[in-house]
């Protein structure tokens, strides 16, 4: 049946009359081009947009020690696995000379392929074209990865090398980045983000990355900084250059922003598809299980001589959960900052844990202000997506010092306690040796929700250690002694006799049961399998207010 949109040889008319007339008046068209002519151009035109407008270009990134953006995204994902998406889009601003400047891609790479089978979406700045700035075209097509990634419930990797937002096409530019804060804080929990610096990132660009979960940086290549070294020397009269304003030491070590530091890209990106292996796709469900061939009943003799029994001799962590994990492979966040804090992703059983170990080879263990922010946002990334955690404790207090006071530690401290509180995933406290005061309490103990409790018969868990105890409590009475020292002795004797003996916590049901050390590793995974159906429910609100 005809309509009124149709004229009389059947075509829609869809146009007004002098669109009708502007092609009726068309000349004969020439032989249309056949479909292989077609597919021809295809492959031409995804192959410049491949390759680049200027071979020049992807000689001076190769000159840098930089790979192109294609590269890149093939190294990351498996073989073959790359789909991309939006390979021939260009932008349609006009000014400044765009309109002569057009090359496809618009300077970003977008799409999604697999790492170790598993989707992965990707999107890699290409600083051949336009320095990878952002404008509103490039902006959109991560906007619509990002978006299809949330949906699909796959993790989202950003591979950056970009010079910021474009200043030729102004307030467009700038309203793209905020897009992507935006979906990056959308699915912050919903999805693991990871973000890569394979090159520069300032000004406002760089608070993309500061909202991932995890930040990879290469060395010599890569820079973050809100303020460039020519601002700060205007500002502050401060030389520096760009790595040490913002270089991925800086960042791995000083500032905490970055988690991992690289010499060379290869090597970065291999350890993104490792972390990626130990992530679940999504916050609705588990992380991979990877069979062991290591037994789940191996004593752990080793831990004997690792741990000294004295509680004021150091020791390297690491080594401890070497020996009780998988293998004795562990996967270290932030190893360079906040060293007196140990976080790592691990296996036990083949199944991914979480790993919070206080280290008293840095400081003695202390916790203070920058180990209490590195944990508590692990912490809150295991829950987050469903990672079980163990907690390792040796820990003799929080730092005192005038400048921790007055850099809030108070404030920071109970970052860590909020998220410990707020976790709702299986728990697990392991207590070595020494635990006291309000450093054992943040550090998962049963009282705030931890949900077993072990310790070896070296723990010490007491308000504070025997020798500042006994100066406190007894004070009067050693001063007023003809032998201070003899007395101080004594009471010190008595203090850890009747209040600090391995199986106080126990007879307390603050501890579940005091092990044998070599039984650490079988232990925890017979806890955690019991806990794997844990399920544990949080009051109706829209948020909590965390210390921020």
């Amino acid at each position: 049946m005809r309509t009124a949109e149709h004229t009389a040889s059947g075509v829609p008319e869809k146009t007004a009359g002098a669109d009708l007339r502007l092609v009726a008046d068309r000349p004969a068209a020439a032989t249309p081009p056949s479909l292989h002519d077609r597919l021809t151009e295809l492959d031409q035109l995804k192959e410049s947009a491949r390759q680049g407008p200027d071979p020049a270009a992807t000689e001076r990134q190769h000159a840098r020690g930089k790979l192109t953006a294609h590269e890149r995204v093939e190294l990351l994902l498996d073989e073959g696995s790359f789909t991309e998406v939006e390979a021939l889009r260009r932008h349609r601003a006009t000014g400044f000379g765009l309109e002569r400047r057009r090359p496809h891609s618009d300077g970003v790479v977008t799409g999604w392929g697999t790492v170790h089978g598993r989707t992965v979406f990707v999107y890699a700045h290409d600083f051949r074209i336009f320095g990878g700035a952002l404008g509103e075209a490039h902006a959109e097509k991560i906007h619509k990865l990002m978006d299809m990634a949330e949906a699909a419930g796959a993790p989202l990797v950003s591979l950056n090398d970009g010079a910021g937002a474009r200043i030729q096409e102004g307030v467009s530019a700038l309203a793209g980045y905020g897009g992507i804060f935006q979906r990056n804080t959308r699915a912050s929990g919903v999805i693991p983000q990871i973000s890569v610096m394979l090159g520069p990132c300032a000004g406002g660009a760089a608070y993309a990355p500061a909202l991932t979960d995890f930040v990879f940086m290469v060395r010599e290549t890569s820079q973050m900084f809100i303020t460039g070294p020519d601002v700060v020397q205007a500002v502050t009269g401060e030389e520096i250059t760009h790595n040490g304003l913002g270089g991925a030491d800086v960042h791995a070590a000083t500032s905490g922003v970055a988690h991992f530091a690289y010499d060379d890209e290869r090597t970065c990106l291999e350890d993104v598809r490792f972390l990626l292996s130990l992530l679940p796709a999504n916050n609705r469900e588990l992380a991979p299980v990877a069979p062991s061939e290591d037994p789940a009943d191996r004593r752990t003799d080793a831990l004997l001589d690792l741990v000294p029994h004295d509680p004021s001799r150091a020791y390297d962590m690491r080594a401890v959960v070497e020996e009780i994990v998988d293998d004795g492979e562990m996967f270290e966040v932030h190893p360079d900052w906040a060293t007196n804090i140990v976080c790592a992703l691990a296996r036990l059983d083949g199944n991914v844990v979480g790993i919070v170990a206080n280290q008293p080879a840095a400081f003695a263990g202390v916790l203070d202000i920058k180990a209490s922010e590195k944990a508590a946002r692990f912490v809150q990334l295991c829950d987050a997506f469903n990672i079980p955690l163990v907690t390792l404790v040796d820990v003799p207090g929080f730092l005192p010092g005038v400048d921790q006071e007055h850099g809030g530690i108070i404030r920071h401290g109970a970052k860590l306690l909020y998220a410990y509180c707020n976790a709702t995933v299986p728990r697990v406290q392991l207590i070595l040796r020494k635990a006291y005061g309000g450093a054992y309490i943040v550090m998962d103990s049963r009282s705030i929700g931890a949900d077993l409790s072990l310790a070896w018969p070296t723990n010490e868990i007491a308000v504070m250690g025997a020798e500042g105890a006994a100066g406190v409590v007894f004070r009067r009475e050693i001063a007023a002694a003809d032998d201070p020292d003899a007395v101080r002795q004594q009471r010190i004797k008595e203090y850890k006799s009747e209040l600090m003996h391995p199986y106080y916590a126990a007879e307390r049901g603050l501890v579940d049961d005091v092990i044998d050390p070599r039984d650490t590793r079988s232990a925890l995974i017979r806890s955690l399998a019991m806990l794997r159906r844990k399920h544990a429910d949080l009051p109706s609100r829209k948020h909590g207010n965390p210390p921020l």
